[in-house]
């Protein structure tokens, strides 16, 4: 690929996972359930995702090394007034990262499918959408204007929904769906309003133009306020990435979508849709680094986000929503980078995240497979003899995941540490606090399940969780009527695990020079080093990857991060009777965490209560009474009261008539001679 990318090459990125998604439902209806129509669907959408890949890695080489640029309008679909709604796409550094990890990732997880799904009867529609869903992505990612963004941003969320209730028989699912769909509108919202906002004040929805403008919305304020506008366009903007990256309160959709089939899991909590909220901060840099109160909600927001989530993946017994918790306070360290206006930190983070969130989401959905479908970590252990490479994988990727010296997370969760702590934005002190803390608690959670997994003694012949009082220790004098024995996955399942493990080890080395210091996202992200000194802070203090991480051991992160692994592994293997002991001295904080801090119970019984109860008045006292009662009713009596009076004057009898016609010429007469005195 030369040094101009071609337009034509670019649009088969997000176009060929499109053509795999139609050609495995076009094909999974001709052909059904069977062999042939399983195979074609899978080897076509894989196919697409493939090719995707290999343009995406063709064009990140020609935009690192050689410095090429792509920004132009693919189609022109109308122009209303001088708004001009296009299709186009923007290629830099930032664009070409996430177009690697989403084909990347997403490829990982159609050939996993292959082997989680096999014996589901919607495999071929599985297919087409996990290949509409990378589509969908890659439109969001490769825009170079709000109009195709908000079309990506909503498709991702419509694609989720249908994954996310894949199995719509199963009510739980069918929940989980409609609450995320619910919770994303309230977040859509917002992000409609701020894209408003832009096209009437700057008057484009192109991104260069728009920014090329934001010196001018900064000197606006909002009409009728003392704020000023772009403080009210980028929280808007936020709050749609609140609701697309689950941050705080609109977090509570994410550890449901656990409903949905692990391959979308992994995809979900990985590359696609909650990496979208941050990427789109990032990519809105020009316009957050103007407002420090934008960015003090949004650190905030992160803050909040990365610790308290962080707790509640300490009590969780399932293995994917123990991941999925993780999944939730890795994005408010995200978030808070983004806060901290280290927005390349924030995206570095993400990419590293996508490898090895991935590989734990898949390795998990491996225990599971193994484990024939029992999710309760309580009841497995000492799984490790029987799937040693889900055991190793799972081991790497927990240890990226914690951060531990030179694997990926290290680099990327430790740059967000320090940027915070040298941020001057309000709320940093509070957010380098959770961050920090976080470290210890996410070393605990991970192990804490990894323990319980794949050490230990073997509890998978005990009573399954749900026939059990759920406390820590299951009852030892309960067995199941059907014992099993794990087994390792299939290749198909294990392959990806392998290939995702490489990156969740190497990537953070090998990226962070150029990612945090060099020249991939210098055009693409834009930062007032003035007034928000964060990343000039970590230039000064990084020597080289391999001295990051010499370094790293002496730091207050790392002994966090091992202070939590060994407190998993004396509770969970050495001692097992103390997460019982502290539960009984702690009820009242375990109760509050089971509960989720009751968020789902006030959505429920206050906000949910509350719109039904409006919407009963608006039915009632609206419709039925205003609309119905007065408006139409009332004026149909209206209409037969009056007939009624006019019907005792039309008596039919004409003597009747000419007396009311001699009373009007009387009355007329007398009206003339009153008017002419």
């Amino acid at each position: 690929m030369s040094q101009t990318l071609n337009a034509s090459t670019l649009l088969a990125v997000p176009l060929a996972p499109l053509a795999g998604s139609l050609l495995a439902g076009v094909l999974g209806t001709t052909f059904g359930g069977n062999r042939i129509g399983r195979g074609l669907s899978h080897t076509f959408t894989i196919l697409g995702v493939a090719v995707a890949f290999v343009i995406s890695a063709m064009t990140m080489w020609s935009v690192g090394h050689d410095g090429a640029r792509f920004n132009q309008t693919i189609y022109e679909w109308m122009v209303v007034g001088g708004l001009k709604m296009e299709i186009g796409f923007l290629i830099d550094g930032l664009t070409a990262m996430m177009m690697c990890v989403v084909t990347f990732v997403s490829l990982m997880v159609h050939i996993y499918t292959i082997g989680y799904m096999e014996e589901d009867e919607g495999y071929n529609r599985f297919f087409a959408y996990i290949s509409l869903f990378t589509f969908s992505m890659l439109m969001l990612v490769m825009s170079n204007n709000f109009l195709q963004l908000f079309f990506g941003w909503e498709a991702v969320g419509l694609v989720s929904y249908l994954l996310i209730g894949f199995w719509y028989n199963k009510p739980s699912a069918i929940f989980a769906n409609l609450k995320a769909f619910l919770v994303n509108r309230v977040g859509d919202f917002g992000f409609i309003l701020g894209i408003g906002l832009i096209a009437a004040f700057a008057g484009t929805l192109s991104y260069a133009e728009t920014f090329a403008k934001a010196g001018e919305l900064a000197k606006l304020g909002f009409p009728g306020t003392n704020w000023m506008l772009v403080t009210v366009i980028c929280i808007c903007l936020f709050i749609g990435a609140m609701g697309k990256s689950a941050q705080f309160p609109l977090h509570v959709w994410l550890p449901d979508s656990m409903e949905g089939p692990t391959p979308i899991s992994a995809l979900i909590h990985a590359a696609t849709m909650v990496t979208a909220g941050i990427f789109m901060v990032a990519r809105m840099s020009p316009l957050f680094e103007l407002s420090d109160v934008a960015l003090s909600f949004v650190i905030t927001i992160g803050a909040i986000t990365a610790l308290f989530m962080g707790f509640l993946g300490i009590i969780q017994n399932d293995i994917k929503r123990v991941v999925a918790y993780s999944t939730l306070s890795q994005l408010g360290y995200m978030t808070v980078a983004l806060g901290a206006s280290a927005y390349s930190v924030a995206v570095f983070h993400l990419m590293t995240h996508a490898f090895f969130k991935a590989l734990l989401f898949l390795a998990a959905g491996s225990v599971i497979m193994g484990m024939h479908h029992n999710q309760d970590i309580r009841w497995m252990g000492g799984v490790r003899k029987y799937m040693p490479i889900t055991w190793i994988t799972s081991l790497l990727g927990s240890l990226a995941l914690i951060g531990t010296p030179l694997f990926a997370g290290f680099y990327s969760k430790d740059s967000i540490i320090e940027a915070v702590h040298a941020s001057h934005v309000p709320g940093a002190g509070f957010a380098y606090l959770a961050v920090t803390a976080g470290v210890f608690i996410t070393a605990f959670y991970s192990f804490r399940m990894y323990f319980l997994v794949f050490h230990g003694k073997e509890r998978f012949d005990q009573i399954p969780a749900h026939e059990h009082d759920p406390s820590e220790e299951p009852d030892p004098h309960h067995h199941q009527d059907e014992h099993y024995t794990p087994h390792e996955s299939p290749w198909v399942v294990t392959a990806p695990l392998l290939l995702l493990a490489f990156p969740s080890v190497v990537i953070g080395f090998l990226t962070i020079d150029p990612m945090l210091f060099g020249n991939l996202l210098k055009d693409a992200i834009v930062v007032d080093g003035d007034k928000h000194p964060a990343m000039s802070v970590l230039r000064q203090e990084f020597h080289g990857p391999l001295q990051m991480a010499l370094h790293g051991v002496t730091t207050l992160p790392f002994w966090l991060a091992l202070a939590g692994v060994v407190a998993a592994w004396y509770m969970y293997l050495v001692n097992p009777a103390v997460p019982a002991a502290i539960r009984r001295m702690f009820q009242p904080v375990y109760t509050l965490l089971e509960n989720k801090y009751y968020f789902d119970w006030f959505n429920e019984n206050v906000l949910a209560r509350a719109a039904r109860g409006l919407g009963v008045g608006l039915w009632k006292g609206g419709d039925q009474a205003v609309i119905d009662g007065a408006m139409v009713n009332g004026s149909a009596r209206s209409v037969n009261w009056f007939a009624g009076v006019v019907r005792w004057v039309q008596t039919g009898y004409i003597y009747h008539y000419a007396f009311a016609m001699i009373i009007g010429v009387f009355v007329l007469m007398t009206w003339f001679v009153w008017l002419n005195k």
